[in-house]
């Protein structure tokens, strides 16, 4: 298939095809020459897929890698790994500047934070591997990079598109939520987000939505004047309104049941007190029978 049939099928734009489809042409002679891509298990549509895509992400085009995989007739996984073989085997290596992603996104002022949050990471990652694997790591790939930059991008609550980032550093999404993790777990003083919960009342913005709950009210009302509140009180008006809810049920369940279990101690009778057995007569007295004459007939 031509390349420039599969560029306009993946979308590419002819203003900005025409030099990408150059570079892949180039890429896919090269790969013909150095080495043998049917030993690596990928296919000439793939091959031409996959140099595209290196192509792309030199001229920082956007490629969609989803309709790339789908062209391919490969599975997510098998595609990267074929990308990875075929790009290590060119020894073409993606780059992704800071720089150029602050511009692109309109996050310059992130940039310091980016590079600062990368250093910190790559120093603690080192520190936790063994000497024998720290010479066989490599943070230059571009995940690394678009992973750094979309958490602080959170971290400053400005939006980033993640779904771009992805594509533009050529990785998977589970990829570069993994990176992510590991990033957040590893530096979380530079990229992590804080969720503790504030008090209402210091938020000057929520001091009239406290005002119109009047349980809130009351209780900050009592703190305030009396200071001398019950701590079951207190611990009542601090739950959230369904577990307010479920414990009142809760309460009632509880009365329910000592009230009937006390009422059946009541009516049941002591068993120490000797029973008495009714005696049945069914004797009638002489008193009690009605004596029938029959009627002298004339």
């Amino acid at each position: 298939m031509d390349m420039s049939a599969i560029a306009s099928r993946l979308g590419l734009g002819l203003s900005a095809s025409r030099p990408v489809v150059r570079k892949a042409a180039e890429l896919r002679r090269l790969c013909d020459v150095t080495f043998d891509s049917s030993v690596l298990g990928i296919g000439e549509v793939c091959k031409a897929i996959i140099c595209l895509e290196i192509a792309a992400s030199k001229f920082q085009v956007i490629f969609d890698r989803a309709e790339a995989v789908r062209m391919s007739g490969m599975s997510e996984k098998a595609y990267i790994r074929s990308f990875n073989a075929l790009q290590n085997g060119l020894g073409v290596k993606a780059t992704l500047d800071v720089r150029e992603l602050g511009i692109q996104f309109g996050c310059v002022r992130l940039i310091p934070f980016v590079q600062k949050g990368l250093a910190h990471y790559k120093e603690r990652f080192l520190a936790a591997l063994p000497p024998s694997r720290r010479a066989s790591t490599d943070f230059g790939r571009p995940v690394f990079t678009a992973a750094a930059f979309y958490l602080c991008a959170k971290r400053h609550k400005l939006k980033v598109d993640k779904l771009k980032l992805i594509d533009l550093c050529g990785t998977s999404s589970a990829e570069f939520t993994t990176v992510s993790t590991s990033m957040a777990d590893l530096c979380f003083d530079v990229f992590g987000i804080s969720k503790e919960k504030k008090d209402p009342k210091s938020i000057k913005g929520n001091r009239e939505l406290l005002d119109v709950l009047p349980s809130k009210r009351r209780h900050g009302d009592d703190s305030d004047v009396s200071g001398e509140s019950s701590g079951d009180d207190q611990d009542d008006l601090d739950l959230p309104t369904y577990k307010r809810h479920k414990k009142m049920e809760k309460q009632e369940y509880n009365n329910w049941k000592s009230s009937v279990l006390s009422s059946n101690k009541q009516a049941k009778p002591d068993p120490t007190k000797p029973r008495k057995q009714a005696q049945l007569n069914f004797k009638k007295k002489p008193s009690d029978i009605a004596l029938e004459v029959p009627s002298v007939v004339n």
